[in-house]
């Protein structure tokens, strides 16, 4: 038997049937303005790290005393050329490697040891807190581009003794911060049920209270990097990180101080890598607390925050 169609619905019902309308919603787990901006900013910064010897126009070590100083989208160098005739585009896309290990191993290091610290501080409590504690405001009474200068020039210029300051530097941080969370979370119901039960505290340590701190450590992580940039880049302008002719923006900002009135450029260009470079960084972690903290999320909505950059239609 043939299917015989539905017969057409007179206009009168046609007219009060409710229409469905077709709205922008955000996708689900997609990230606001400020997580888009700074995402973008640090993939493309990683992006160029990895292709750095494919795309660079030229060899960042190599000097040409016959053009020194030229301007910028000059024939051959987009960008110019610093004090010594080297290309600054080649040596900036090679020095995005430098710039994103001196900031992210120390925060990972840090992130590992002064977690540990804080997790035993704020767990333990007692004589062993107070003590971690004094020692840690030992350290916080110094200013933090101090105590790394002074710990740079203690172990002498190099890679490795700038992350090992920048190490020592941040410890403190992700210390307080580790054991303020853990006490807070000690006093949760589920805790106490797992020492009812007669869990040990290792246990209830690392698979009980561990897992929630992980999301305000990771923003805070991420926050840190931004600042490691800037304090990596301050201890390589001092001459206490990597060495000539290896391609630093720090270093090449110190290098363009000769050629400030002449061309100006060659100090300004490594200097704006290392602002945006930080500035993305500091995007992505106040994008990401924004996400994780419902408090944030609601004052935003409330003050009329931003829109999401990317949207779906969905039907409702």
């Amino acid at each position: 038997m043939k299917a015989t169609a539905a017969p057409p619905r007179p206009a009168a019902v046609r007219a009060a049937t409710p229409r469905r309308r077709i709205r922008l919603r955000p996708p689900a787990g997609s990230g606001n303005t400020t997580v888009l901006i700074g995402g973008a900013i640090v993939a493309v910064t990683i992006l160029i790290a990895l292709l750095a010897p494919l795309i660079a126009p030229d060899d960042p070590l190599a000097t040409n005393p016959s053009s020194i100083g030229l301007g910028l989208l000059s024939d051959g160098h987009l960008l110019g050329t610093d004090e010594v005739g080297r290309d600054i585009l080649s040596r900036l896309m090679h020095g995005t490697r430098l710039a994103l290990l001196v900031a992210v191993v120390p925060t990972l290091a840090a992130l590992v040891i002064g977690g540990c610290i804080g997790l035993l501080s704020g767990y333990a409590g007692g004589w062993l807190d107070s003590t971690l504690m004094r020692i840690f405001d030992v350290m916080f009474s110094f200013p933090g581009i101090l105590l790394a200068l002074g710990i740079g020039v203690a172990l002498g210029p190099g890679i490795t003794s700038m992350v090992i300051a920048m190490v020592v530097v941040t410890v403190p941080e992700f210390g307080r911060i580790v054991r303020g969370n853990v006490i807070a979370l000690r006093q949760e119901q589920y805790v106490e049920a797992a020492g009812a039960l007669g869990y040990g505290h290792l246990r209830i340590a690392f698979r009980h209270i561990t897992p929630n701190l992980l999301g305000g450590v990771a923003v805070f992580a991420t926050l840190q990097t931004g600042r490691n940039v800037i304090l990596s880049s301050s201890l390589a302008f001092l001459g206490l990180g990597a060495q000539p002719p290896t391609p630093d923006w720090g270093q090449m900002l110190s290098g363009g101080r000769a050629l400030l009135v002449t061309a100006p450029h060659v100090a300004t260009i490594p200097g704006l890598a290392i602002v945006v470079l930080a500035v993305g960084f500091n995007l992505l972690g106040d994008g990401i607390r924004d996400r994780l903290d419902p408090r944030s999320r609601t004052s935003r909505a409330a003050r009329g925050g931003p829109r999401p950059l990317w949207t779906r239609w969905s039907r409702s």
